[in-house]
């Protein structure tokens, strides 16, 4: 009778209480980050992809006449450097190598890195120390001087950049795909397909890894900002991609002897930098802030 009486009242919870749930909450944050992320990222990568067919100057293009000018002079939004080259265009020609070593090196990082946390999760045993003894070597070296180290010894090729950030940050990966996998081998589908005859390898890569490389791949996507810092940061210290490439970080190391008197050769490509990492950091924060209650839900 209680029942039947309860059943039929109104709730007590009204719109504004499941506005202000904490559920609720975080998908609008979810979303603000969706948002904010896709805007500051697509403000870089647009423009940079589409550099070479906007109306801009050649990057290399001087004119010793015109040089320091002011951003919002005539013709040049960004202003121009020291020798009188249009500094936005060297800015989105630039990124357009920044860019191409950054997406590379997570690529190539997040195949070795799912590959071999998977394997190491998975099988256990030889692999799993032997690949947590790589990581931990490698987790414990300086990562910025053992980049600089292993540029001075194979020279700072586009190439050699590219493999050599791959590198670095494959062990995050690796962390996380190899404690998914710990989680997914204990259920009960994996013990299904193993009944049912299929081979340790099989399991592996038919069934276990794709149900890991969603998330996984949202760290790939984090790391992405890291390999543009990275980049920036070796070609800032002259062992980057050397000239005739224009990166993010020379257009800032030529510009910071005018820091002084002309402070939009080094401002304004950091500013670029700063809203690309901005922007993949919020847009990674929400797939994933996203993707958390759905994954609770199935668990």
């Amino acid at each position: 009778m209680t029942t039947a009486v309860s059943a039929g009242r109104p709730s007590a919870v009204t719109a504004r209480d499941l506005a202000r749930a904490t559920a609720t909450r975080q998908r609008r944050g979810a979303r603000l980050k969706l948002w904010a992320g896709t805007v500051c990222t697509a403000l870089v990568v647009l423009p940079v992809a589409l550099a070479g067919v906007l109306p801009l100057a050649g990057a290399g293009a001087q004119d010793l006449s015109r040089r320091r000018l002011p951003p919002l002079s005539e013709g040049h939004l960004f202003g121009t450097d020291q020798l009188g080259r249009d500094l936005l265009s060297r800015v989105l020609h630039g990124g357009q190598v920044s860019l191409a070593v950054g997406v590379l090196a997570v690529l190539v990082s997040g195949l070795i890195g799912i590959a071999a946390g998977a394997a190491a999760g998975f099988f256990g045993g030889w692999i799993d120390a032997v690949v947590s003894r790589f990581l931990e070597a490698q987790l414990a070296l300086p990562l910025l001087m053992m980049l600089l180290l292993v540029v001075a010894l194979f020279g700072p090729s586009v190439t050699v950049i590219t493999c050599v950030i791959a590198l670095a940050q494959w062990p995050e990966v690796a962390r996380l795909t190899r404690s998914l996998v710990l989680v997914e081998r204990e259920k009960a589908y994996v013990a299904a397909a193993r009944v049912l005859g299929l081979r340790s390898w099989s399991v592996l890569a038919r069934h276990v890894i794709p149900n890991v490389v969603r998330p996984a791949s949202l760290v790939v996507l984090l790391l992405l900002a890291q390999a543009v810092l990275l980049e920036s940061a070796l070609s800032f210290l002259g062992a980057g991609p050397q000239r005739p490439f224009a990166t993010w970080g020379r257009i800032i190391s030529d510009g910071q002897d005018y820091i002084t008197t002309s402070w939009w050769l080094v401002t304004l490509p950091g500013l670029v930098i700063a809203l690309l990492v901005v922007g993949v950091n919020l847009l990674g924060d929400g797939l994933r802030d996203r993707t958390r209650p759905r994954s609770g839900k199935g668990a």
